[in-house]
This record gives C-alpha cells, structure tokens and sequence, in this order.
C-alpha cells in the first residue's frame, strides 16, 4: 500500500508542472483582443514559438508585445515553418491578453502581411 501511495504520488509531482506550463489561466480567453504592429523576432522554439512584436500604443508609443503560440508540432500541422515570418513583416495577432495588463498575449490566429489568416 505504501508502495502504490508514493508511486502515485511521484507521478503527481511530476505531472504537476506539466499541467501548470500549458495552462492559460493567466490569459483572458473571454475577450480576445488584436495587436498589429511589426515583427521584431520570432523564435521558432519549444516547447512554445513566439513573436516578438512592435505594436503602437494610443499615445504614438511603440510597445514591444510578447504574443506567445502554440508547440511547433502544432504550427508546422497549421501550415507554419520557421520563416513563416520575418523581422520588418506587419502582422496582426488576435488572441487572449495578460490579465496582469502586460504586453503579452497567447495566440489564437494572426492574419499575415500576405493577407493569410493562419492558426497559431
């Protein structure tokens, strides 16, 4: 029984912060928002890929955005590779932002330069 009750227990230790990195509790999923602005860099790595993006503020202030997507496994099956988007593209990204009112957001699609729409 003790056995069986720390077997379960290391599973859970191990799990658990599997759990918490794909959780998107810190982003407001209710009321998507949309950032456009200019690609600064994007980083094709895992386990998640982000773009890095230069957005204009209302007072004429650039502000960079963290806009965060999802497993590379994910995007390559959307359609996504690691020159999907370059530094200096204009894009725009539509998804769920910082609840704490940080320039980050998680993506849920972005429409490209080209006109594309592309899950992300």
């Amino acid at each position: 029984m003790r056995v069986r009750f720390l077997v379960l227990l290391v599973a859970f230790a191990i799990a658990a912060p599997v759990f918490a990195h794909h959780s998107t509790s810190m982003y407001d999923m209710n009321h998507p928002v949309t950032v456009t602005g200019v690609v600064k860099r994007f980083e094709w790595t895992n386990p998640h890929a982000f773009v890095y993006l230069e957005v204009k503020d209302e007072k004429g202030n650039v502000v960079e955005w963290e806009v965060e997507m999802m497993s590379l496994n994910h995007l390559r099956g959307y359609g996504w590779t690691r020159s999907t988007v370059k530094p200096g593209d204009a894009i725009s990204c539509t998804g769920g932002a910082a609840k704490s009112g940080a320039p980050s957001m998680i993506s849920s699609y972005m429409k490209l330069g080209d006109g594309r729409m592309i899950k992300s």
